[in-house]
């Protein structure tokens, strides 16, 4: 990089927005990069650096900026523990907050969840090490403590020492508190010198106190003396403090110890960090400035789109566009002083730089600018945004430089080009000086006074006029930059507005040249018909503006009858499907009381039969207790068998015609009987063996009848419905137990068993029962229609 590319940076003011750079980073290597930063002359790293400034703007949107106050220099302190020094409890320290905030820093990185940026390698790189951190953290309290958790040693150390400082504390409280010491004593107080306690004695009584003297006061008026009987416990603690000040010289060793081991690593993290500090500096002042990304070209164009200066005030700061490059590579700005020409033409420049260095610039959307290998500008060692205090000899020191820098990846800036010298001679030196430039492919802007130049750029192809617009009725510029239109001096008529004599305006016209005359003519009209058609246009955007406010009010209006349709169609839909859903709550209401009313007319018949049962058996029963009641001698006895009774032998009891078999015969001649699924016991002497002749005549009787027509018993007994409602569980339990065996007597595939919602107590109690009984294959709830969860409905096997 040249000097004079250096020079015309300054002149340019980059040092002041690389000053406004360096405010956003926090560590001091990152501020003092941020000063050293150059434009890139290469598109490829400016596409680079401006990517890496997207992505720290964009994270700081989202998440904010992580945090770099840690980030200190630490590699002198790195080189001196690598070499077998011990750092000091600062240089620890640092190195611990460095560790903290790239632990933060990735951690920072970790929870963003946006898409893949330009800085995610160096976030990648960071290698952070929390265990040295943690520990650092851990044995140093503050930069005068070590932490008594350090170390095993150093607790025990300083847990001695404070029990010595409490023994001599002890024996000097008592001391001071003696009324026979009280007399001898300056004051009633403990102190130290040279580390050791002692108490305050009058001079005379010195002798009274034995002891060490350690100290006198400035008037002699009182002596500190260590009492002989605290030497002791003061030795000990100097030696106990001895002793910590080593174990804490050994703690500081092993730490950077620590550390070194771990240097290139560490001195890895502050570099990275320092990076990223430096990146999210960028991002911030993107922020602060409102600024954006321009478009990066490779043709040598520029264009910018409502620029404002960085270093004025946005509030004030008038924007402008400025076009380069495309259709003309030389742009020409005239107007009066203090009109915005020299302002215009650093706002090209410094943006430029900026961009170079990748920075965003206060541009609006769309704006795009080429990357130059030197932006060499010739604004003059004095000038500022105001006024020029340039001279002629400085101006061309700086042309020549410029001339031979020159080529055609150069932006080259002019301000008052071949001012200061006789205007004739001035004006066809600056057209040279273009045509000079323009050969060597440059782009060129200059400001200038000369008519000259303005008909130069009228009549060249490739070169363009502008002018700052100025309102002649205020007396005022506006600041606007107007590409394509020549500008006026405008001397004429800011005299006139300042109480000039129209004779002495008059008289000046009067000398100018006829050519000259004319020429200010046209641009007078020129810059009236500007005026009418910026007026013009200006009425036309707002009836552009204002169509497009009616297109869109009519767009919201016609979605916001659409909307309105679809709620309509949407509440009559909802309204047909409650009527629906009443109607169908009704029906299955209706269908719900049919249903009871069936239950309650098969109840009310079951009971009738139940009842009608109960009235047959009680009567049966009464015939039978007759029978017995009335029997007499006369009933036959019983015979005795022809042979012991065996297993599988088949008895009757005298007067019951059902045989029960014999499935097991007692010692003592008891009997095992079993008759249907009833069982019992019974002696030989009670029953009557069915001999093996009875029993085979019995066999040829047929059976299918007599089974019939106990199937049809036990069918016509054990119903398919069993009610229990009302009834506690344990005795809910056996009924059910009793019914299920009559079911399976009756040879029924399904029984429904109903128990009723209530609390549920009688519904488990029932399923208990059906899960022990192996006559149960299968069981539910019951469904619509059936009685739902009040009843279980029971598959038999």
């Amino acid at each position: 990089m040249s000097e004079l590319f250096e020079k015309s940076m300054r002149t340019l003011e980059l040092p002041r927005v690389l000053r406004l750079l360096a405010d956003q980073a926090v560590s001091a290597d990152a501020k003092e990069r941020a000063l050293r930063v150059r434009p890139e002359t290469e598109p490829e790293e400016v596409l680079r650096l401006l990517d890496q400034t997207d992505a720290a703007r964009q994270m700081i949107g989202l998440r904010g900026s992580p945090v770099f106050s840690g980030v200190k220099p630490v590699a002198e302190s790195l080189d001196r523990a690598d070499r077998g020094g011990a750092l000091n409890t600062r240089e620890l320290m640092r190195i611990a907050d460095l560790l903290t905030a790239a632990r933060r820093a990735k951690e920072y990185y970790n929870a963003e969840t946006a898409e893949r940026t330009a800085i995610d390698h160096l976030f990648f790189s960071l290698h952070g090490n929390r265990f040295l951190e943690e520990k650092i953290n851990r044995c140093i309290v503050d930069e005068d403590t070590i932490a008594d958790a350090a170390s095993t040693e150093l607790s025990d150390i300083r847990r001695h020492m404070r029990a010595a400082q409490a023994k001599s504390r002890q024996i000097l409280q008592k001391i001071i508190s003696s009324p026979s010491y009280g007399k001898i004593l300056q004051e009633a107080i403990i102190t130290q010198r040279d580390g050791r306690f002692v108490v305050p004695v009058k001079a005379e009584s010195k002798s009274s106190m034995p002891g060490l003297i350690h100290d006198v006061s400035s008037t002699g008026a009182t002596v500190f003396i260590e009492p002989m009987g605290v030497v002791q416990a003061n030795n000990e603690l100097v030696e106990l403090e001895a002793k910590e000040q080593k174990e804490i010289d050994r703690i500081l060793a092993e730490l950077s110890a620590e550390a070194a081991a771990h240097r290139e690593d560490i001195l890895w993290d502050y570099d990275t960090m320092v990076h990223l500090d430096l990146i999210f500096a960028r991002g911030q002042l993107s922020y602060k400035m409102e600024a954006t990304r321009p478009e990066i070209r490779r043709d040598g164009a520029i264009n910018l789109r409502k620029a404002r200066h960085p270093l004025l005030d946005p509030k004030t700061a008038v924007p402008i566009d400025i076009q380069l490059g495309e259709t003309f590579d030389t742009l020409v700005i005239t107007g009066p002083n203090t009109g915005g020409k020299t302002v215009s033409l650093k706002t090209l420049g410094l943006l430029t730089l900026m961009t170079q260095c990748g920075l965003h610039i206060p541009v609006a959307s769309r704006s795009s600018i080429s990357v130059f290998g030197a932006v060499l500008a010739d604004i003059g060692d004095e000038q500022s945004i105001e006024q020029s205090l340039s001279t002629f000899s400085a101006h061309m020191v700086n042309i020549v430089s410029i001339l031979e820098e020159a080529d055609r990846d150069s932006l080259i800036l002019f301000d008052e080009l071949g001012a200061g010298t006789d205007p004739v001679e001035g004006a066809a030196l600056a057209i040279a000086i273009i045509q000079r430039v323009r050969m060597m492919g440059s782009k060129i802007a200059a400001t200038t006074h000369y008519a000259e130049l303005k008909t130069f750029a009228m009549t060249t192809a490739g070169v363009e006029n502008a002018s700052c617009e100025f309102d002649v009725e205020t007396l005022a510029p506006t600041y606007r930059l107007l590409i394509g239109i020549p500008g006026k001096s405008n001397a004429f008529a800011i005299s006139r507005r300042l109480g000039l004599p129209d004779e002495v305006i008059e008289d000046a016209k009067s000398r100018m040249s006829g050519d000259s005359v004319r020429f200010e003519d046209v641009l007078t009209q020129l810059e009236a018909r500007r005026q009418a058609l910026e007026k013009q246009q200006v009425e036309c955007d707002r009836l552009l503006r204002q169509r497009e406010e009616d297109a869109q009010k009519a767009r919201e209006f016609r979605t916001q009858m659409e909307r309105a349709k679809e709620n309509a169609r949407g509440r009559g839909e909802a309204e047909a499907k409650r009527i629906l859903r009443d109607a169908r709550a009704a029906a299955d209401q209706v269908f719900a009381e049919l249903a009871e009313m069936r239950k309650q007319q098969a109840k009310a018949e079951r009971t009738m039969n139940a009842n009608e049962a109960r009235a047959e058996l009680r009567r049966r029963l009464n015939e039978a207790e007759d029978a017995v009641s009335h029997r007499d001698a006369r009933q036959e006895p019983i015979p005795k068998p022809s042979r012991p009774i065996r297993v599988g032998d088949l008895v009757e009891f005298p007067g019951v015609k059902q045989p029960a078999e014999v499935t097991n015969v007692g010692k003592d001649g008891t009997l095992q009987l079993k008759a249907g699924i009833l069982k019992m016991k019974a002696q030989a002497s009670e029953v009557r063996l069915i001999e093996d002749d009875e029993r085979a005549a019995r066999k040829k009787t047929p059976s299918v009848t007599i089974r019939q027509n106990a199937d049809r018993q036990l069918r016509a007994s054990a119903p398919t419905e069993l009610d229990i409602r009302g009834l506690e569980t344990l005795e809910a339990e056996s009924v059910v137990e009793n019914y299920l065996s009559s079911a399976v007597m009756a040879h029924l595939q399904t029984v429904t068993i109903i128990h009723g919602k209530g609390t549920g107590a009688l519904r488990q109690a029932v399923h208990a029962v059906l899960r022990r009984s192996r006559a149960v294959k299968v069981f539910r709830l019951g469904v619509y229609g059936e009685g739902e969860n009040g009843v279980t409905v029971v598959t038999l096997k």
